[in-house]
């Protein structure tokens, strides 16, 4: 993001579009109108939706450390005659590797990678804010699961505007400090990809658990502090390997003691293999939920929820 911003242009998650938009299944059937099969993932059909819909002319593509799928759609996206930008994170999270990579990015847009570091101050005030929404979540206890997935996301691109996102989390940081604690919810923390399902915060909190822990959305805020580009981006969990994820949850899990972890999994990603390896470490119950296309939660992951939730209760 850094780079793009210092090459003036209006960084945009094409998640976020996909997801935020009134009707996210329209994106998802335009793209298996052009072929793309039912079995494969609905964030990526959503991307591709979203890209042919509202007519982006130039992505950047993540070709390593995120989507297995990423490299197919590209291809498809550039034979559909978009620019595509690849960008690859080492996964062995090579110094050398990595600087290359952002240096490689700067001269495709027509800047450098100084110019990023002088964004990267500019915005590590702006991830402050987000990272004291995420402290008011799990130590106050007066920002909701929900309303910490939403802000915490949003740092993927931060709406386009860094500035605007700054002043309206200002805003409601305000309005949340001013709430009264609630500590009679059952702490639990959210591993895995956002949920392509709407309303499964909300659902657990009916339930009586909430939230104070969204894995990968917190590592989108880049927390802790870091002084270059390289050592932000090496610190960022989410695109290595799941070892370094796993120390991440487990240091988070006992701070914010958590008593119960929600696996989400996207239905035919190659992250639903990680299961295997969290349950083993992790040391507290583990619900995993699979999610396939967008909509709201069903009845029987509600049943299962409010399962979970009893049980951790009579723990």
């Amino acid at each position: 993001m850094e780079i793009l911003l210092a090459a003036g242009r209006v960084p945009v998650d094409l998640n976020n579009v996909f997801i935020a938009s009134e009707l996210p299944g329209d994106f998802i059937r335009c793209a298996e109108t052009d072929g793309f099969p039912r079995n494969c993932c609905g964030w990526i059909k959503g991307i591709y939706g979203v890209v042919r819909r509202c007519d982006f002319r130039e992505i950047v593509a993540v070709t390593q450390g995120d989507c297995s799928f990423t490299q197919a759609l590209m291809e498809v996206l550039r034979y559909k005659g978009v620019s595509v930008v690849p960008f690859a994170f080492p996964f062995d999270r090579d110094r050398d590797f990595l600087s290359r990579e952002l240096a490689k990015m700067a001269a495709r847009f027509g800047t450098t990678v100084s110019e990023g570091e002088r964004w990267k101050v500019r915005l590590d005030s702006v991830r402050r804010l987000a990272t004291e929404i995420d402290r008011m979540t799990w130590e106050e206890g007066k920002v909701t699961g929900e309303e910490n997935h939403r802000w915490l996301v949003a740092c993927s691109d931060f709406d386009g505007d860094p500035d605007d996102y700054a002043r309206r989390a200002g805003t409601f940081l305000a309005e949340a400090s001013a709430r009264p604690s609630r500590t009679d919810l059952v702490p639990i923390a959210f591993v895995g990809v956002p949920p392509i399902v709407s309303g499964l915060h909300d659902c657990f909190e009916e339930a009586g658990a909430r939230a104070v822990l969204n894995e990968v959305q917190r590592q989108f805020a880049m927390p802790g502090a870091t002084g270059s580009l390289v050592e932000q981006y090496l610190a960022y969990t989410y695109p290595y390997s799941f070892f370094e994820r796993l120390s991440d949850i487990k240091a988070e899990v006992a701070r914010r003691e958590v008593r119960g972890i929600v696996h989400y999994v996207q239905s035919f990603c190659f992250r639903q293999i990680e299961d295997i390896l969290l349950r083993e470490e992790v040391g507290v119950p583990v619900l995993t939920l699979e999610g396939d296309a967008p909509g709201p939660v069903d009845g029987r992951t509600r049943i299962r929820v409010q399962a979970f939730v009893e049980m951790l209760q009579g723990r």
